[in-house]
């Protein structure tokens, strides 16, 4: 017999359901973290053929995403969290409407981001009740 790797998803919280949901969420972190083992530093600022965003410039945005998601969407202005402007600190959208452009970092920097907004997202989440987490949250365009 041959070992085999596992795949499972562990909860990372008491709650059994959001900490599943955190696990799936590092498991997709961990995948990211490891294809840019194959990236060498000169390829962040490049876009592709036929598309206008480089890897750097998408990996700030899924940072900012995430943030927003969390800061935003979940936690609200009465979370009491304020924005952390030395992670995160271009718009995600220029005047155009496209990402903003994000050039001149390492791939250290764009991990150290992800790891920080990531460490926000398991610090604020991980105690969260599964009924907190699931009640829908008015916002100004939708709940």
């Amino acid at each position: 017999m041959t070992d085999r790797e596992l795949l499972t998803l562990e909860p990372i919280a008491d709650a059994q359901e959001l900490g599943r949901w955190l696990s799936a969420l590092d498991d997709g972190r961990r995948d990211t973290v490891r294809e840019l083992d194959e990236f060498g530093e000169d390829m962040l600022d490049l876009a592709p053929p036929g598309g206008p965003n480089s890897i750097g410039t998408l990996l700030y945005h899924v940072a900012l995403i995430e943030l927003g998601w969390l800061l935003v969407d979940i936690l609200g202005p009465q979370g009491g969290v304020p924005w952390p402007e030395a992670l995160v600190p271009f718009e995600d959208r220029d005047g155009e409407g496209t990402l903003t452009v994000v050039r001149g970092e390492t791939i250290a920097m764009h991990l150290e981001r992800l790891a920080g907004v990531r460490a926000l997202v398991h610090e604020h989440l991980a105690p969260m009740s599964v009924e907190d987490f699931h009640t829908p949250r008015a916002r100004e365009r939708y709940d």
